[in-house]
């Protein structure tokens, strides 16, 4: 039987943030220096003082994508990181939550880049420093030629469910069937919304997080430093400027779990849980503390909406942590 993919839209910010966090754990990043001093272009228009840890928890202030983009040109990480490097903040960085809904993964992606002493593309990064030390397969960040035919067609998932007023989802790449079923963009690399896999490859990925860094003898992150990725981001319960929503989000470029009214019930009631949804209803979460990880894909994107996939998926949680429950017993 052959295993398609799916696009994960915005569980991909999740893999991402992992590759911040292994080259911070490694010590080539520190979180709470500026991102112009690993990218000086980026100092410009004001941004001189944005930390990597603004930018993972989406308080950088430049939500906002470039005016005139196009499925092609977001295609081309080149122009796209060098229209963010010229961005003015729409709000002063480091004081407003502000999800960024697409330009984040060029922001985290650029400065992964930027700290690998190989220079390697993203994709590439994502593919030798993660995906093969943990024995995942089918997960991509840009489908090559001989894998296309497995990416399942989308469907539904057009519709702004949110008022865009500081262009964060411009029509043009709006994260719905109509755009990411375009060929260009299942072959570029999105660190923030175009990860192309299914749900054993990325729960596996996650499973290194819940599992406090290691994976079947493969160690990733230290388990300290996993123990930190549930902290919350500053001023945590300020409403959100771009989400309608309550949002319970960490300083590590995660959703955190526990939080009543803001975090997903389907994720767990508890801390202890970083998770990422997606456009559509996809979403990933580790349970640190219970050692579960779970990824949920599809293509149907009418069957939820990012923020809130909890109708539908909730009765599969529960029914996980019960299988675990009996296991353990």
């Amino acid at each position: 039987m052959t295993r398609h993919f799916s696009p994960s839209f915005s569980v991909t910010k999740g893999i991402t943030a992992l590759a911040a966090h292994i080259q911070a754990d490694r010590g080539l990043l520190n979180l709470q220096d500026p991102i112009s001093k690993y990218w000086p272009e980026f100092a410009a228009n004001g941004k001189e003082n944005i930390t990597v840890e603004d930018a993972l928890s989406h308080r950088a202030g430049i939500p906002q994508m470039p005016d005139g983009v196009t499925p092609e040109l977001m295609a081309d990480w080149d122009w796209m990181v060098k229209q963010v490097a010229a961005f003015t903040p729409k709000f002063t960085p480091g004081t407003a939550n502000a999800y960024h809904v697409l330009v984040w993964g060029w922001i985290v992606g650029e400065v992964v880049r930027r700290t690998d002493p190989k220079k390697r593309l993203f994709g590439q990064f994502v593919a030798e420093e993660i995906c093969e030390p943990l024995g995942v397969k089918d997960l991509y960040l840009g489908v090559p030629d001989s894998e296309l035919s497995r990416v399942a067609t989308l469907s539904g998932g057009n519709e702004m469910f949110l008022e865009d007023t500081y262009n964060t989802s411009p029509i043009a790449v709006f994260p719905g069937s109509d755009v990411h079923n375009l060929k260009v963009v299942r072959q570029a690399c999105d660190p923030g919304a175009g990860a192309i896999g299914n749900a054993p490859a990325i729960a596996r990925v996650f499973a290194m997080v819940a599992e406090g860094g290691e994976l079947d003898g493969v160690r990733l992150l230290s388990e300290n430093y996993v123990r930190g990725m549930t902290r919350f981001r500053q001023n945590p319960h300020d409403q959100d400027k771009v989400l309608p929503i309550p949002v319970w989000f960490g300083a590590a470029g995660f959703w955190l779990g526990g939080e009543k009214g803001a975090s997903d019930p389907l994720v767990g009631d508890h801390r202890d849980v970083i998770y990422s949804p997606g456009a559509g209803g996809s979403i990933a979460w580790a349970d640190i503390r219970d050692r579960i990880a779970v990824s949920i894909c599809h293509n149907n994107m009418d069957a939820g909406v990012s923020v809130d996939p909890e109708p539908i998926w909730t009765p599969i949680g529960k029914a996980i942590r019960a299988i675990i429950k009996e296991k353990q017993e």
